[in-house]
């Protein structure tokens, strides 16, 4: 967000065909939530193109990439990193730490696919749990950035749209950004 050190999302181990809606969902709850680009670790074009129309239409800053693999980023991140784990420490207790952490610096925060390789925990600075139940990454993302940013990304400002939501009570409005 505007302001703050870098935040980039990394889903890992995006498999075609089985993860496009879940990698895409991903990418969309960063951009909304406050991130500055997600990395698809895998052969995701489809949820980078996806990602990239709704950011061209809706407004950003927002990067998307995807890459061959995960381990050159996470080895050459200058920045703490984050790993997204229903094994990890609850977000309730490390949340201010991570907190005070990113005011200083930039923060990689890893989500999973598949089976995550051990090597992800033990390069990571903190392994951290929504929930120690199973559940969706695309909700464990939402919720530690929703905690991480403390509601201020529920009101960030969106430059170069081409387009806004209007919010009503009822029903949906979508305005070309020309039409104010």
């Amino acid at each position: 967000m505007r302001g703050d050190p870098e935040l980039t999302v990394l889903r890992l181990g995006h498999r075609p065909g089985r993860d496009e809606r879940m990698s895409t969902h991903v990418g969309l709850t960063a951009r909304a939530l406050g991130a500055d680009r997600v990395v698809f670790a895998g052969k995701a074009e489809g949820p980078k193109e996806t990602v990239t129309d709704i950011t061209d239409r809706f407004g950003g800053p927002f990067d998307v990439e995807v890459s061959d693999s995960y381990r050159p980023l996470m080895e050459e991140f200058d920045g703490r990193v984050v790993h997204l784990t229903m094994y990890g420490l609850p977000v309730q207790e490390v949340e201010e730490e991570i907190r005070s952490t990113h005011r200083s610096g930039p923060l990689l925060v890893v989500v999973g696919a598949e089976k995550v390789p051990f090597d992800v925990y033990e390069a990571a600075d903190h392994n951290v749990a929504v929930t120690n139940q199973p559940h969706s990454e695309v909700a464990s993302l939402a919720v530690f950035l929703d905690r991480l940013h403390e509601g201020r990304e529920l009101d960030r400002e969106w430059v170069d749209a081409d387009r806004r939501v209007i919010p009503e009570e009822r029903g949906k409005r979508v305005e070309g950004t020309d039409e104010r």
